[in-house]
């Protein structure tokens, strides 16, 4: 008996021990933080995580949006007057601020780490304005600051911020297909431009060659890519770069390549005067974006214009649109242009002059 009660007051006196430890420590903690939270911040340190080192939001943008929210410069204010859970909540609302992580490290520096949005494709839609996608999806203006390098698609249907189920559903197709493209560097060199159908399907154009590469849906994307490169490192480099006008993978299995022909060649040169315009307007909305960026880029796209020739025989491939070309024929291949000229001025002779004395 006597053994047990012993046995039981060691074991209250060891828990008020661990008791008394315990509020010791948490006293001590809580102390050192009272006085940590007193110590003035002493400088501020951005990290920025960007698209291979590209920038979309910089150092700047970041102190400028802190020292508003802040009321003035945090350098010198207390850490516990610093609202850091405001400030990650607040410049997450830049719309390429993808992440914020900020905190107070032993030394009182505050440490913000930014991780930016990753712009994936360059989106023109059919009024001539233009955006950006991220890898969610999610559109994005435009930046002053830097000019992607990236897929360029053209003719999206709309211009609205608020898209509908089927407009979303092709920014996800366009999505896949641009991360398909920059997958492989082959697929980068290769792929000029892709264009959105009315179908809502893509037609992508070369940079090299003058045929035009029907790919139909996002779907199966990395399959038909597969055989598009096979397809040119087998048979294109024995046939030629302008030995076909057509070469579509939209079919499991295969890919069905047509020949250039008389109909080809009637309806390649109007097909290269709307393509070549098209690049035209969207190499100048590129180059007055980041002028210092798109002029290299800008200058081979206008220096042969044979690389953007497409041609198309909208019988055999109705999907391609609703427009007509006119055949060649031979009355109007050998017939001469006719030159209305205006019509002649007749003068009168002047009235004769009277002379005294007749």
């Amino acid at each position: 008996m006597e053994q047990r009660k012993r046995y039981s007051i060691k074991r209250i006196l060891l828990a008020t021990l661990w008791v008394s430890v315990a509020c010791g420590v948490a006293f001590l903690l809580l102390a050192g933080v009272h006085k940590n939270d007193t110590q003035p911040c002493k400088g501020i340190a951005v990290s920025i995580h960007g698209v291979n080192n590209n920038y979309f939001v910089d150092k700047a943008d970041i102190l400028n949006a802190m020292a508003a929210l802040s009321q003035g410069d945090p350098v010198g204010k207390s850490l516990a007057s610093i609202n850091l859970r405001l400030m990650e909540k607040e410049l997450k609302k830049n719309v390429w601020v993808k992440s914020v992580e900020m905190f107070f490290d032993h030394q009182q520096i505050l440490q913000v780490t930014v991780n930016e949005r990753e712009p994936i494709a360059r989106v023109f839609n059919q009024t001539g304005g233009s955006f950006y996608i991220d890898n969610e999806a999610a559109m994005l203006p435009l930046s002053e600051k830097f000019s992607a390098r990236i897929p360029v698609f053209t003719g999206f249907p709309v211009d609205q911020l608020v898209l509908s189920v089927a407009d979303s559903v092709l920014l996800q197709d366009i999505r896949t297909v641009s991360l398909a493209i920059q997958k492989d560097s082959f697929r980068m060199a290769m792929i000029e431009q892709v264009d959105i159908t009315p179908q809502r399907s893509f037609q992508m154009i070369p940079k090299m060659g003058n045929q035009l590469i029907l790919f139909g849906d996002a779907s199966d994307a990395e399959e038909k890519f597969r055989k598009l490169q096979l397809f040119y490192k087998k048979v294109m480099v024995n046939a030629g770069w302008n030995h076909y006008s057509v070469i579509n993978v939209q079919y499991k299995g295969q890919v069905v390549a047509r020949k250039f022909g008389a109909e080809d060649i009637s309806a390649d040169s109007i097909r290269t005067l709307q393509i070549m315009k098209m690049m035209a307007d969207n190499a100048e909305k590129l180059i007055n974006d980041s002028l210092h960026q798109m002029v290299q880029a800008a200058e081979p796209e206008k220096a042969d214009s044979s690389m953007i020739q497409q041609s198309i025989q909208r019988d055999e491939l109705p999907e391609l649109g609703n427009e007509t070309v006119a055949p060649v024929t031979p009355q109007t291949q050998n017939a001469k242009p006719v030159v209305h000229k205006p019509p002649a001025v007749i003068k009168k002779p002047p009235a004769p002059v009277k002379r005294p004395g007749h």
